[in-house]
């Protein structure tokens, strides 16, 4: 028999839809935040100076961190209380967009940057492992679609919003507009959210925490550090060493550890190791086209702010239209065909945008991002459903942990990589013959520093220069997107099941549980 206490104790909170909300809004600012300074990246390098290698660091240094401390986060939220470190993970992003807003120089929009890093990684887990304390199951799918959907909305209206506030205000307000959002945030939790926390959790392997963040921060170093200073540069060197034996110290600490924080073993299994692989390869392409494409928007094609926001659209749009396809189309066509196609259509995409001219016109890409768009949507939306729903049960949590933390490095990769490539390509076509040395320097930081000594010493030959080395490089990333993503296409067809993976037993696996075993 029942009794009316227990009834209590197992009726739903009442207010855990205005809770939700609260989670909503947090999670709609970390969508912002992952579109929304790319836009803001030119005017920043034309108003503090920053070359391309610091506005490399001003997108990978939150990434960077994020990816480090998205795990350990979650593992603190376990043990210690979520709506607890949940606050305070809001806290230090608030705090740190506020440092952003105030920045005067390059290196403090850096710090403010891995600060919101480091609030981010909490906000993004815990959010989606408050859920079963808050929801009965049969309401946990609505409640974790709607956080989902307000991350993934956040991304097309953050260049928007950034677009609109550049034209208006100074840079430093698309630090200003999280503020509130997440003031807000901050106290609907204190009051709205029960405390939940899981004492048997693993602890915080600080080591390994340390192991990863220093050895992925090291990686990404060089990689900037390489075009400028030259591949051979003895630091360039000694960083990709440095980076070696640090992630290879990570690895097997990992595999003697009986109970690891980031569960390499997990990749063991091949459809979950596929999956994984083909997610990344989206954060890959996707972050590295973010970086890449409103310095052409606004220095080649002259653009403002916010028609460069609304400009970077269609690679948004593709991915909005295909994901409300793409559960139908792999129930009928299968993982196999369905990833494996989108990645052909992702290196089509590419390689097409890779006979971009300086005279091309928003039209011509237009149409390539669209189809680029689509070609993300229809390989990441299934590989990360296929990823988790690939292990069993009750190794979905890890599994989630491990694939957030993965797609995330990815990211941070795209950034580096693609944006070395064109900072190369760009050094090296530019021609600044006949300029004075501090001039010269000030072109070959950056294609929008080049655009501002040309209209200070008047001189056109400059811009369109510094317009055909930058679309040269931009060309040469595209080109290598395109060559990998046939590469990825292949494994997919090679390794991937030819139907979609479903939950053992019925069981729905909740994102982004990190730590949770």
């Amino acid at each position: 028999m029942v009794t009316v206490t227990e009834q209590l104790k197992t009726r739903p909170d009442p207010r855990r839809w205005w809770a939700l909300g609260a989670l909503v809004a947090s999670m709609l600012v970390l969508g912002f935040d992952l579109t929304i300074l790319n836009v803001a990246l030119p005017t920043i390098a034309e108003q503090l100076g920053a070359t391309t290698g610091e506005q490399q660091w001003m997108a990978d240094a939150y990434i960077v961190v994020f990816a480090a401390l998205l795990l350990p986060a979650g593992l603190l939220g376990d043990r210690f209380g979520r709506r607890r470190m949940l606050i305070a993970g809001l806290g230090v992003f608030l705090a740190a967009s506020l440092v952003g807003a105030v920045a005067g120089d390059v290196e403090q929009v850096i710090v403010a940057r891995a600060l919101m890093g480091v609030g981010g990684a909490f906000v993004m887990p815990l959010a989606m492992s408050v859920i079963p304390s808050l929801f009965p199951r049969e309401e946990q799918t609505k409640a974790i679609g709607a956080i989902s959907a307000a991350s993934a909305l956040g991304m097309p209206l953050g260049p928007i919003i950034g677009g609109w506030l550049l034209d208006h205000f100074w840079w430093g307000s698309v630090f200003v507009l999280n503020v509130p959002m997440v003031a807000i945030g901050i106290t609907a939790c204190l009051f709205l959210l029960p405390e939940s926390k899981d004492p048997a959790a693993p602890k915080v392997d600080v080591v390994s925490t340390a192991l990863s963040a220093l050895g992925l921060g090291t990686l990404i170093y060089a990689i900037i550090e390489g075009p400028g200073r030259g591949w051979t540069d003895p630091l360039v060197i000694s960083g990709f060493a440095a980076a070696v034996v640090l992630l290879g110290t990570l690895v097997l600490r990992d595999r003697r550890g009986s109970r690891p924080m980031l569960d390499l073993a997990l990749l063991t299994h091949r459809a979950f190791l596929t999956h994984t692989a083909t997610a990344t390869l989206g954060n890959f392409v996707f972050a590295g086209l973010l970086f890449l494409l409103p310095p052409y928007l606004q220095a080649v094609l002259g653009t403002d702010s916010l028609g460069t926001g609304l400009r970077i659209l269609p690679v948004i749009g593709g991915m909005l239209l295909a994901a409300r396809l793409a559960g139908p189309l792999i129930a009928r066509a299968g993982a196999r065909l369905t990833v494996g196609g989108a990645l052909a259509v992702l290196a089509f995409a590419a390689f097409l945008g890779a006979r971009t001219t300086p005279t091309s016109g928003y039209g011509f890409t237009a149409l390539w991002l669209s189809i680029a768009g689509v070609g993300l949507a229809f390989s990441m939306i299934p590989a990360m459903t296929g990823a988790i729903s690939a292990l069993p049960p009750h190794e979905a949590g890890r599994g989630s942990g491990l694939l957030s933390t993965v797609r995330q490095t990815g990211s941070a990769l795209g950034v580096a990589l693609l944006g070395a490539l064109v900072a190369g390509a760009y050094t090296a076509r530019l021609a600044t013959t006949g300029l004075p040395d501090a001039a010269a320097g000030t072109a070959r930081d950056s294609v929008m520093g080049a655009h501002v000594v040309a209209g200070a010493v008047g001189d056109p030959a400059l811009a369109a220069s510094a317009n055909a080395a930058y679309v040269h490089g931009m060309n040469l990333a595209l080109v290598v997107t395109g060559a990998v993503a046939l590469a990825a296409a292949a494994l997919a067809a090679f390794f991937l099941p030819p139907g979609e993976p479903r939950p053992a037993d019925g069981e729905v696996a909740v994102p982004g549980a990190a730590g949770r075993q």
